[in-house]
């Protein structure tokens, strides 16, 4: 089917009707169109044949490639018509192939399909037979023989086929006529043959004309002027063995290399059988620039390089003159013809069309696509291609030598962001010549990857009473992918720590993924502030992980100890005691008690007593850590009837923090002391009952807030210690053995404070300190009490790490 344009000439026209379209059995397209079409002539309809709808074209980035020359041929984007784009010479583009053809390549997107078209261009009749020169001398001596033959240089034509196919005719003459030899389908031998005796002195020259005519339609000609000039002199030529001499040389033999050694005879004697050889002088340039004739020997040597893929076969005329006067002639034809060697490596070409490669890629994605030639023929021309080993990629033959290099195995690019892919084609010449191309595959990063913390969980230490804002740990996590992928955030994930938000007390930056303490904390009132840090990357969609930070906040001495007043009374201001004078020494006077908000040392407690105005001995102690009052000797009436008892209660923080305790005592006569006893021993059983059930309570309470914390911390250090065991065998944190802190003073409570941390030396176990207190038992007069004593039972601590046994209250 073609299509005409308005005003083509009647010619034109009858060329678009021998327009050809079929398809083969592979599936390729195949049209035909001929040589030296206009502009604009129609071709075929391209996108209906590949069967695909006009109005999907353009969004589907349809295009046509072709191997050089790509301007010929064109497709109209509006209704899918292929047309002739530029003039097309057939000779021009194929030579005297017998063969010529474009090959495209017919490229859409979305998704990516490849078509592979052929168009043949057709031969018309557009080049006339032409001669090696117009005009043409020749000499015959008038002795010349009947039926003699002068060999003529036929005419030659570019065009194939028919219209190369040539036929001539020699203007009329009674002297002489033409014979034609034909040698094979496309070789013919002309020869001028003599038909009547010449009489130089009657007719000394004759001209004619020699017509070439091609068997195209219409058909085209071309002529040499022929000048026969007639000779009165020698009658004998020199003649050949044969008028026609066959040879073939391999097309890389060495300069110089014999073709041929020619030998004429001349009957003629003397001089006029002396033989010059030499090449005929309408040889074409192309035979002077690789061949040589010795004038004398009649050795053809080579001259310079052949190529058989430059020209396969040579036909040389040569002539062989004496030396006679006039001087005859013979003439002979050397026909040459190349045997083809595999000189010609392959040429690869490669179009890239999806790269960047994304690492989700489907298997069978088109990567790019590669073509193979080599201009040596036969076997020489075959031509195969492979890849390197070892990459997921495959070639796919997808017409003649076209190949396509498609993906055959999944990707990675955390493992591999690129491959460097070498194509080698290697022809099937002995030995075999190859060529390589290579094309760097870049493998586009996907969101495949989420952040990842080093560890799941981390512990900090932080001292309480912090700056507000101070910097307390920085989480990192590490994304495998790349660019936007890889470019990780931080935030908090919130919830409530008791009544408030956790973003009122940490904050984490967004980039640098450092955390902040936003307000001073408190360890009297949080010790342990547990929370999550999210850690998101940018990608499309985000992916994400979380890690858990445990932020322990330390104790400081912060917190001064606090006086409790005597059991049933007020905890202010000064108290009284009265006592006989009658007491022996190591008599309990009564006891100051105190706590403090801190814990471990900076809770632990210790009393003094202040000495007495003017340096006199007093007659009372106090226990370093009971706070028990005692007498140290009898009482006298030396002893003032009023004593003023100061008690200094200091705690072991640095620095120290103190308050002082005032106990008033009145010393009585043993006259007085029935009814002061009475009064004291009633006041004693009270305050004993008194303390008795307050203690009773205070350990059940304490042994249960304990015994759960116990139970809480016992469980999360071995569900901490069972995800960590493995890795822990040289230089890992372990948890220590719990502590065991006993305590039975008789008739109070004692209790210690101990805070237990893990120290990473990465040398031996970690160490857990270890504070043991001594039971409050009644002293002598002379017993020391420098002893380390547990603080009273109203001392309420805060522990991380206790474990009752046998024999201890808690």
């Amino acid at each position: 089917m073609t299509s005409v344009r308005p005003g083509l000439p009647v010619r034109e026209c009858l060329l678009l009707s021998f327009l050809l379209l079929w398809k083969t059995g592979s599936g390729q397209l195949h049209y035909s169109v001929s040589e030296e079409a206009k502009h604009g002539t129609f071709v075929g309809r391209i996108a209906q044949d590949l069967g695909l709808e006009l109005t999907e074209l353009v969004p589907r980035l349809f295009r046509v490639a072709s191997k050089g020359r790509g301007d010929l041929l064109e497709v109209n984007l509006q209704n899918g018509i292929l047309f002739v784009n530029g003039r097309i010479d057939r000779e021009e583009l194929c030579g005297r192939s017998a063969e010529c053809s474009l090959h495209l390549e017919v490229i859409v997107d979305r998704p990516l399909q490849v078509f592979h078209v052929e168009v043949e261009v057709k031969d018309i009749n557009d080049n006339p037979p032409t001669f090696p020169t117009t005009v043409k001398t020749l000499r015959f001596p008038e002795s010349k023989l009947l039926d003699s033959k002068f060999p003529l240089e036929g005419a030659s034509d570019a065009d194939i086929g028919v219209n190369a196919l040539l036929s001539y005719r020699l203007s009329p003459s009674e002297f002489f006529f033409l014979d034609i030899q034909t040698n094979d389908e496309l070789s013919q031998s002309l020869f001028l043959v003599l038909g009547k005796s010449l009489d130089r002195e009657e007719s000394a020259e004759f001209n004619l004309l020699l017509v070439a005519t091609d068997g195209g339609k219409p058909e085209l000609t071309g002529t040499v002027q022929i000048i026969i000039k007639v000779l009165d002199v020698n009658d004998n030529e020199p003649t050949f063995s044969q008028s026609l001499y066959k040879v073939q040389l391999l097309e890389n033999i060495a300069n110089g290399t014999l073709v041929i050694k020619l030998n004429a005879s001349d009957e003629d004697e003397g001089s006029n059988r002396e033989v010059v050889y030499s090449f005929s002088s309408d040889v074409s340039s192309s035979i002077l620039t690789k061949f040589k004739i010795d004038p004398t020997s009649g050795e053809i040597r080579t001259k310079g390089k052949l190529d058989y893929e430059e020209t396969k076969s040579y036909d040389i005329q040569v002539t062989a003159s004496d030396k006679g006067t006039p001087s005859m002639s013979g003439h002979c034809k050397i026909s040459v013809k190349l045997v083809d060697i595999n000189d010609n490596t392959p040429e690869v070409s490669i179009t890239s069309l999806s790269l960047p490669i994304q690492e989700n890629a489907p298997l069978g994605t088109v990567i790019a696509l590669i073509t193979v030639s080599d201009r040596d023929s036969g076997t020489n021309g075959q031509v195969t291609c492979m890849l390197t080993a070892h990459v997921p990629f495959r070639l796919v033959t997808t017409f003649k030598n076209y190949y396509s290099l498609v993906l055959d195995s999944t990707l990675d690019r955390e493992t591999t962001s690129e491959y460097k892919v070498v194509v080698t084609a290697r022809d099937g010449g002995s030995p075999p010549l190859w060529a390589t191309a290579s094309v760097s595959v870049e493998v586009a990063d996907v969101n495949d990857n989420a952040p990842v913390f080093a560890q799941a969980e981390y512990t900090v230490f932080v001292k309480e009473n912090n700056a507000p804002g101070s910097h307390i740990f920085t989480v990192w996590a590490r994304d495998a992918d790349a660019q936007e992928n890889a470019r990780v955030s931080y935030s908090l994930v919130e919830r409530r720590v008791g009544e408030r938000a956790l973003s009122s007390y940490v904050s984490v930056h967004a980039e640098s993924g450092k955390v902040y303490a936003l307000q001073p904390l408190d360890h009297e009132e949080l010790e342990l502030l547990q929370f999550q840090v999210s850690a998101r990357d940018a990608g499309v969609p985000a992916l994400g992980s979380n890690v858990t930070l445990q932020v322990f906040v330390l104790d400081e001495n912060d917190n001064a100890p606090a006086l409790l007043g005597p059991p049933g009374g007020g905890g202010g201001g000064a108290r009284s005691e009265v006592l006989s004078r009658s007491v022996g020494a190591g008599h309990v006077v009564t006891k100051v008690r105190a706590v403090d908000a801190d814990s471990g040392y900076n809770a632990w407690l210790s009393y003094e007593l202040q000495p007495a105005a003017a340096g006199a001995r007093s007659a009372f102690r106090v226990g370093l850590y009971t706070g028990e009052i005692s007498t140290t000797r009898a009482l006298d009436e030396a002893d003032a009837a009023r004593q003023r008892l100061l008690v200094l209660v200091k705690d072991h923080g640095e620095p120290a923090l103190t308050a002082t305790a005032t106990v008033l005592v009145s010393l009585v006569d043993s006259g007085q002391s029935p009814k002061l006893s009475l009064r004291a021993s009633e006041g004693a059983v009270a305050s004993e009952a008194t303390l008795v059930d307050v203690n009773v309570y205070l350990i059940i309470a304490i042994c249960a807030v304990c015994s759960l914390l116990v139970l809480t911390l016992v469980l999360y250090v071995a569900l901490r210690c069972s995800g960590a065991a493995v890795g822990r065998s040289e230089g890992a944190c372990a948890p220590g053995k719990p502590v065991l802190v006993c305590s039975s003073a008789v008739g109070s409570w004692s209790y210690s404070q101990q805070r237990r941390q893990r120290v990473c030396s990465g040398e031996g176990p970690p160490k857990t300190d270890l504070m043991a207190f001594s039971p409050s038992l009644p002293q002598g007069p002379d017993s020391a009490e420098e002893k380390p004593q547990p603080s009273d039972s109203e001392y309420i601590g805060k522990t991380w790490g206790l474990t009752s046994g046998p024999g201890c209250c808690l």
